[in-house]
């Protein structure tokens, strides 16, 4: 069964307005459809449902987490967000002592490496690795590309192939055999004839 998120009410939205460190680094936006605020592209405060959020580092964690009614941050049951934690409801009404645990939470932020936003990061790949109005390069292109030398190469095999098939033909023909490869037909070979006793051939 999906989980229904409630709405912050209008008086903690109006109080976080007033909370939220007036920095010209720090961006608010919306997460998961709450207030937040960012610097760097990390959270560091924000809203959720009817609680406001806090991140801090280590040290600064533990001894929050000291206070009556401080928590760890847990957006579904059983699976808190690290580095972060509820804020009192009582501490959110006291000025000075939530404005010095904001001035935390934005400097543990500006500690943090900073956040590229993923869709200008994509585009600028995108445009980097293809440039506007490239075409791929077709067959006529790669043959161009080919080295001379591999040309020439490819030359003088061919030539030397037909050399030697002209140099199999011309031998051919001197053992007797025609052009066409076939050996030429042999004279039929005559009776010896006799001689006779005084030297003269019989007939």
């Amino acid at each position: 069964m999906a989980m229904i998120w409630r709405p912050s009410p209008a008086s903690l939205l109006e109080r976080f307005a007033e909370l939220v460190p007036d920095d010209p680094r720090v961006e608010r936006r919306q997460m998961f459809g709450y207030p937040c605020a960012f610097l760097g592209g990390n959270l560091f405060t924000g809203l959720f449902q009817d609680r406001m959020m806090l991140r801090l580092p280590e040290e600064a964690r533990g001894e929050f987490l000291k206070l009556a009614g401080a928590a760890p941050f847990e957006p579904m049951p059983g699976r808190p967000m690290r580095e972060y934690v509820v804020v009192p409801t009582d501490l959110i009404v006291d000025t000075p002592r939530i404005g010095a645990w904001l001035a935390r939470a934005l400097a543990f932020a500006a500690t943090l490496p900073v956040k590229q936003p993923k869709g200008k990061a994509k585009t600028g790949a995108k445009a980097e690795s293809k440039p506007m109005g490239a075409r791929p390069a077709g067959r006529k292109s790669a043959r161009k590309a080919i080295p001379r030398k591999a040309a020439q190469t490819r030359k003088a095999v061919k030539t030397a192939q037909a050399a030697k098939r002209k140099g199999r033909v011309s031998s051919a023909s001197r053992g007797g055999k025609a052009a066409t490869g076939k050996p030429a037909p042999r004279k039929a070979a005559g009776k010896p004839k006799r001689r006779s006793a005084k030297g003269k051939p019989r007939r």
